[in-house]
């Protein structure tokens, strides 16, 4: 059984203030006894528009703002995972949207860079992102708990989710910044809970405050269950246990996954 915390503040433009945040509400997770601890997606830097200012603070991987990130771990002797802007060598107009995730000893276990751009709703993330490649998810595992990652936009697209189920997941860590708009709380709220139940996995979901995300962070279970939740809350974590255990419970009742007639298959792009 691992306890894992969802942490919800509003990330701006500030890389150092953003780091500190992270430090904060690590420790703060930390000391209500979560292992792993979920930041939103762009903790590195959120400008009111993903736009040239987004490639302009990208980082690699081993740049400052991940390596300040494995210190908080190792401090706090947790896993943390955060959305950063990635930096690519011999591409100077776009970056990447990577969610990376680090050990208590702080090395670099799990990433994932985001595979559905948000064009959507008015946004064009794709004048300035890189889509991530499709490839096998990665998973990291703690105290026999299989954990694995996905991002924002791509809790639209069921098939995601079910890979990362399909990859051993127990629990789906999903970080956001979900964009406040005409029914898109409603949205969150119900897509978490469908990731949750068609998978039979746990969802644990970290958002942006506003003003640049709808927050509601919560951590859902393998019946769909909201196990802990945040609201409009600007600065502050929540934490519920997980377990293997659970999710085999509940596929034995529901066997969805072992009963499914299909699979997923990448599209063939013409």
């Amino acid at each position: 059984m691992v306890q894992v915390a969802v942490a919800q503040f509003a990330p701006g433009q500030d890389k150092a203030d953003n780091q500190r945040s992270v430090a904060r509400l690590t420790a703060r997770a930390a000391a209500e006894g979560a292992g792993v601890v979920l930041l939103p997606e762009y903790t590195m830097f959120t400008a009111p528009r993903v736009d040239h200012r987004g490639v302009d603070a990208a980082e690699p991987l081993d740049g400052p703002f991940v390596a300040a990130a494995a210190d908080t771990a190792r401090r706090e002797g947790v896993y943390v995972v955060l959305g950063v802007n990635e930096a690519e060598d011999g591409d100077a107009a776009r970056f990447t949207n990577t969610l990376v995730a680090l050990s208590p000893e702080g090395k670099r276990v799990a990433h994932y860079r985001k595979i559905h751009l948000y064009d959507a709703f008015g946004a064009r993330e794709s004048d300035v992102l890189r889509p991530g490649p499709i490839e096998e998810p990665e998973t990291f595992t703690v105290d026999g708990v299989v954990f694995g990652l996905q991002t924002c936009y791509d809790l639209r697209f069921p098939e995601v989710t079910r890979r990362v189920a399909d990859a051993g997941a127990h629990v789906v860590l999903l970080a956001a910044q979900w964009v406040p708009g005409p029914l898109k709380e409603e949205h969150w709220r119900t897509l978490v809970r469908a990731r949750a139940v068609e998978n039979t996995v746990y969802v644990a979901a970290s958002g942006q405050a506003a003003p640049g995300g709808a927050g509601n962070s919560m951590v859902v279970d393998p019946m769909g269950t909201p196990l802990a939740a945040l609201g409009e809350q600007t600065f502050a974590v929540a934490s519920a246990e997980v377990s293997a255990a659970r999710v085999e419970e509940v596929r034995s009742i529901n066997p969805a996954l072992s009963l499914r007639r299909f699979s997923v298959s990448a599209r063939v792009e013409e």
